[in-house]
């Protein structure tokens, strides 16, 4: 990580709280957030609401230090990219150092507090899922290969099985589940920005499926992965956190997805580029509610299951 051209910008104006909290990455925070409260309510264990409450807001503080460690460490190749130009660092709104210092202190504050409020396993599945996002992903994967996203991507479906160990304490199959799910539908989503946002990861040397394969080749590996995803989600709704109710969301849901990879598979660049990627930003927009509306399904499973009424009888 390259501080030039980043420190030299700062000082010009005070940083705000504002800024130390897009540090955060709260968009990313509320897909951590909400799968780590499915996987906490969709065990089979009663949770007493504070513990619940403090248990979400710890691993949410520490996928909050993850994103704010993840910055510190892109800071060179967020200022060239254009969708992370703005970011706080590159902006000179934030020193480096200074995100440094809140990552480290936020996840030593997270682990600790959610160990203490639930259980070891807990935090130190959320430690090791710290590490993974930014050791791993960060530092490793994401500047030395294109299976970046791909390996990396398990840094963002461990929530639920924090969720679960956090009520819990013990491993099972079905927080396995819903981690498969977030990981097998990662590639698809990340891949798809990536054909939109054109010569960004080309311009700033990220080894992104696009860069170092070309566009077809990414194409051709959504629709793979949307077709492995489709299996896994429906074949899910079969499963201990499963039931009608879900499958019928993962069949309609999967559906549209399969359409959207099948459209992004049969395009040319020359039409891409002519209405703007629009197949491309909607497939991106799909797969938010791809994995809201599963993870929701999910939810609503597990909440009929506690008054008798959910699952397969």
């Amino acid at each position: 990580m390259s501080d030039v051209g980043i420190n030299s910008t700062i000082g010009e104006q005070e940083a705000r709280f504002g800024d130390f909290f897009a540090l955060l990455k709260p968009r990313v925070m509320s897909l951590v957030v909400f799968t780590a409260l499915v996987g906490l309510l969709a065990a089979p264990v009663p949770v007493h609401p504070l513990i619940g409450f403090a248990a979400i807001l710890f691993i949410a503080i520490g996928g909050g230090a993850s994103g704010a460690l993840n910055m510190w460490w892109d800071a060179d190749i967020d200022a060239i990219m254009r969708r992370t130009r703005r970011r706080p660092i590159p902006a000179g709104k934030v020193a480096p150092a200074d995100a440094m210092a809140l990552g480290v202190a936020l996840a030593v504050l997270s682990v600790t507090m959610l160990a203490l409020a639930t259980n070891l396993a807990a935090g130190a599945m959320l430690a090791f899922t710290i590490f993974f996002y930014v050791v791993i992903y960060s530092m490793w994967l994401k500047r030395a290969t294109p299976q970046n996203i791909v390996i990396g991507g398990a840094a963002g479906a461990f929530p639920p099985v924090i969720g679960w160990l956090a009520a819990t304490g013990t491993m099972a199959v079905e927080p396995w589940l819903m981690f498969a799910l977030i990981f097998m539908w990662t590639p698809p989503h990340f891949w798809a920005l990536c054909l939109f946002m054109r010569s960004d990861y080309d311009d700033a040397g990220v080894p992104m499926l696009t860069v170092t394969h070309g566009r077809p080749a990414t194409r051709a590996h959504i629709l793979v992965y949307t077709v492995l995803l489709a299996a896994l989600a429906i074949g899910a709704g079969f499963t201990g956190i499963g039931g009608p109710v879900y499958l019928i969301v993962s069949l309609v849901l999967n559906a549209a997805f399969l359409a959207g990879a099948l459209r992004i598979w049969r395009r040319d660049e020359v039409l891409a580029e002519a209405d703007n990627y629009a197949v491309e930003k909607r497939f991106f927009r799909l797969s938010l509610l791809y994995l809201f509306a599963h993870f929701g399904a999910i939810l609503v499973e597990a909440l009929l299951r506690q008054w008798g009424l959910g699952g397969w009888g």
